[in-house]
């Protein structure tokens, strides 16, 4: 996305992107977009500070935006049923399946789709030797491609909210958490090349409307600041 962070677009001429089928997205309604929580700025915030560990960044926001996503998931959980979401959709009724351990692939409604994600994070993030919290525990040379992975399955549980759930975070008058939310998180992934842009085209839309309100990013390259979360 050459709109976003300065970076350019990465296609592939032998496989196009087929295009999303038409559907009515109340997220991308003007009045919408512009609810958010708080006007920090984003790209200072995701910024690695100076001397921080690369890894230990990566494992803190890893924790942070798990943690946020299940709660912004549970805010609208009892309507996330077996009944009314059968299937794990995302914008442009994208399917998500679960993929197991010994890789078999499962059409499973939402919340069980959820259950396995949060079964799997959870899991991941308490493994000492995966995610290390102890003085001189060293960081797996696997863990880039753990945290993208987690990102990953993040995204699906935000892309599902917003696609089948938007109605219910507006009326809870939570839409505006919801948007500084995901912003945060697209804001960092991107920054770090986190995920494919094949995982997020779908919110191409919601991205550029999104990002308008921000700074220019080109502004910011190499600030440092203070960490703003822990890890517990």
């Amino acid at each position: 996305m050459d709109w976003f962070m300065g970076k350019g677009r990465r296609k592939d001429k032998d496989s196009p992107t087929p295009p999303l089928q038409d559907e009515y997205r109340q997220y991308l309604e003007d009045q919408f977009v512009r609810e958010r929580i708080t006007d920090i700025d984003f790209y200072r915030l995701v910024s690695l500070p100076e001397y921080l560990d690369y890894n230990e960044w990566l494992a803190t926001h890893a924790v942070s935006f798990f943690n946020h996503v299940n709660l912004m998931f549970g805010v609208i959980s009892e309507y996330c049923t077996s009944e009314t979401c059968a299937t794990m959709t995302g914008p442009g009724n994208v399917q998500y399946c679960w993929v197991d351990e010994k890789g078999k692939k499962s059409k499973d409604s939402a919340p069980q789709y959820v259950d396995y994600v949060t079964t799997y994070i959870q899991k991941t993030i308490s493994d000492e030797s995966m995610f290390p919290t102890k003085f001189g525990h060293q960081f797996p040379t696997t863990f880039e491609v753990t945290v993208k992975r987690i990102q990953k399955y993040l995204l699906h549980i935000l892309a599902h909210i917003y696609h089948v759930h938007y109605k219910e975070l507006l009326t809870l008058h939570v839409n505006g958490h919801m948007n500084t939310l995901f912003t945060h998180f697209m804001v960092f992934n991107i920054k770090f090349d986190l995920l494919e842009e094949k995982e997020y085209d779908m919110f191409n839309e919601l991205l550029k409307a999104l990002m308008k309100q921000l700074p220019d990013p080109n502004q910011n390259d190499g600030v440092q600041v203070a960490p703003q979360v822990t890890r517990t």
